[in-house]
């Protein structure tokens, strides 16, 4: 696991080697073991080490063939490198070191850009092609770790976080106003934009082959996308249930290859549960982590926030050595500005707990496992595809699903608080972007199993891919890396066909919740429906006690609601209602203090538009020319 970074000069110039180490040591975080550099002409690569798997220095990077032709510069774990390796090595290639990064190198000598088609793992990497004079960039299939890439004059720019670009003289940090507009949509980047003009993130499953003679950017090329779809013939549900227990007990076990310490996030639910269960077998006595929330300014269904008694009774099951810390109204402003500068720009969701337990988990591993990816593969949101189940036709699904995910201000507040900016962005149509996600999943729309897959499909896509971006820069600002067991290769694929009838029971019911309301909705929900990964759940029985599986879902997030109009409501008013505030370069100040004092009253609950706003001012100050 480390940060790279580089670049390719198309007028054939000569890569500054200043400029390419103030790159690579804005990445320093993201591995303090070791760094490395390579310039040919009008190519640089750069590196930072975190040594996970031969901590010597063969695997050092960049790394080049012995033949000179290839050079590498790799982010990432490939868990199934050492079979790799074995067909490398049968083929007549000979290996130095015991690292991933060599035989992920050596099978790009071998296969070329097919591949990363073999790669079971996450990864962002870049392969300088020196008989082609091509330079191949990559990223894993989920999109674990991010890649981002940028045109600057005759230079393309790319790295595994935006803030090497800042280090490059010519870079100029803008913001994207046709981003901005699709963020404070949803709450989210559906296209590859990000908030700065000109940046684009590396779609997930995606490479980018990039000609040195050209002079220009090609179109990213995708070597694999999820395909969710109902089998012609389902099985038994019983073989579904032993094939599922296989898969899981192997992704788990794969993904423990390290010659340092593993730990693991530990909940009260059933998948971060079943992670540390099944690890725990292998590692006797593994290091877990919890966060939880100091509750006594705290109402409401807020209440039930604190999952540090739940995880104690599972560290208690599974014999870990278990560590935990509690939050506090007052931990959010103070670590903002941190996390501003490591998040780069907001993603979905309330992210600060996320920044304390990574920083929790690095003072005792290197390596922590998450649950992250359960409920997207196996229809842990069930309030969420009911809502579009039942439809005239395509057209009649995306507006319905598209009114739903406007997250943070609907259609018909945009023109209102986008006023200062409209006459940039006003050609923007968030449908289209919501619509065109879509533009890869293919089949018949015919029954309610079809458009939950297409649902499922979205989520994957889109609110997942979210979650990971922000899981890797919050834990790698840390030097921590964090595995997925959930989102293995062979797993993932089975999961895409299982039925849909084996995930959800209830396929044209929805009993309605609000997205925007705080609180444990899966759990709610799951407390008057019973339904949502019931395949999952069943199959882990196996390996913790039914009174887990039973649990509902508490999802990992502050009770912001209450802080906000209360112990915090100072800090948001000092923000939100300054009327210097930068935001209000782009927002209108009326429309969108009125859309707060709606929460600060009581009248509606906006406290992910809060959440948001708050991050983008901070954006401002710290990235915003």
């Amino acid at each position: 696991m480390c940060g790279i970074t580089g670049m390719l000069h198309f007028d054939g110039g000569p890569v500054s080697p200043v400029v390419l180490r103030a790159m690579t040591d804005a990445l320093a975080h993201r591995g303090p073991d070791g760094e490395g550099f390579f310039i040919e002409g009008p190519v640089g690569l750069g590196h930072r080490r975190l040594a996970i798997i031969d901590l010597s220095a063969a695997g050092r990077q960049p790394m080049a063939t012995p033949d000179g032709r290839y050079t590498l510069t790799y982010n990432g774990e490939v868990y199934n490198f050492q079979e790799l390796r074995v067909e490398l090595e049968a083929i007549g290639h000979q290996f130095k070191s015991r690292t991933d990064s060599e035989v992920v190198l050596k099978a790009y000598a071998q296969w070329g850009p097919d591949a990363v088609k073999r790669f079971n793992g996450m990864f962002a990497l870049a392969i300088w092609d020196r008989a082609e004079r091509e330079l191949f960039l990559a990223r894993d299939r989920f999109g674990i770790k991010p890649l981002y890439y940028a045109q600057v004059g005759s230079a393309l720019l790319f790295a595994s976080e935006i803030k090497a670009f800042l280090r490059h003289p010519q870079f100029r940090s803008e913001m994207d106003r046709e981003g901005l507009l699709e963020y404070f949509t949803f709450q989210n980047f559906f296209t590859d934009r990000t908030l700065y003009r000109g940046v684009r993130l590396l779609s997930a499953g995606c490479c980018l082959r990039v000609r040195a003679t050209t002079g220009a950017l090609p179109q990213p090329e995708r070597y694999w996308d999820y395909a969710f779809t109902e089998p012609v013939a389902a099985a038994d549900e019983r073989e579904y249930l032993d094939e599922l227990d296989r898969l899981f007990q192997q992704a788990v076990s794969r993904q423990l290859v390290s010659d340092v310490d593993v730990g693991a996030y530990l909940s009260g639910g059933m998948d971060s549960g079943s992670v540390t269960a099944l690890a725990a077998r292998h590692l006797p006595y593994i290091r877990t982590f919890t966060c939880g929330f100091d509750l006594n300014s705290v109402s409401g269904v807020e209440l039930g926030y604190d999952e540090r008694a739940s995880a104690e009774h599972m560290s208690y099951l599974f014999k870990t050595e278990h560590y935990e810390m509690v939050l506090k109204a007052g931990d959010m402003e103070r670590v903002l500005p941190k996390l501003t500068w490591h998040l780069e720009e907001p993603r979905v969701g309330q992210s600060y707990p996320n920044y304390y337990v990574a920083q929790l988990a690095s003072k005792f591993v290197k390596v922590v496992l998450s649950g992250a990816g359960g409920d997207e593969l196996f229809g842990g949101y069930p309030w969420r595809y009911y809502r579009a189940v039942v439809n005239d036709d395509f057209e009649h699904y995306i507006d319905k699903y598209y009114l739903f995910w406007q997250r943070l201000i609907p259609n018909t507040e945009l023109r209102r608080v986008f006023d200062p900016i409209w006459s940039d962005v006003k050609h923007v149509w968030t449908r289209d972007i919501f619509r065109d996600v879509f533009s890869r999943h293919a089949g018949e729309l015919t029954r309610p199993e079809d458009y939950i897959n297409h649902s499922l499909y979205f989520e994957a896509k889109t609110f997942l891919h979210g979650l990971l971006v922000v899981e890797d820069k919050l834990s790698m600002a840390h030097s921590l890396e964090t595995r997925v067991p959930f989102l293995d290769n062979d797993l993932v694929e089975f999961a895409m066909r299982v039925p849909a009838r084996f995930k959800l029971g209830n396929l044209t019911e929805v009993v309605r919740l609000n997205e925007n309301e705080p609180g444990p909705k899966t759990a709610r929900y799951f407390q008057k429906t019973r339904d949502g990964k019931l395949l999952l759940r069943k199959a882990m029985e196996r390996h913790i006690p039914s009174a887990v599986t039973e649990r509902e879902k508490q999802g990992f997030s502050a009770p912001d609601a209450s802080w906000f109009k209360g112990e915090s409501i100072e800090y948001v008013r000092r923000v939100i209602f300054n009327k210097k505030a930068r935001i209000y370069d782009f927002l209108d100040p009326g429309a969108v203090q009125g859309l707060v004092n709606e929460h600060l009253e009581g009248k509606r609950n906006r406290r992910l538009l809060i959440w948001s706003l708050l991050s983008v001012e901070k954006w401002c100050e710290q990235f915003a020319n």
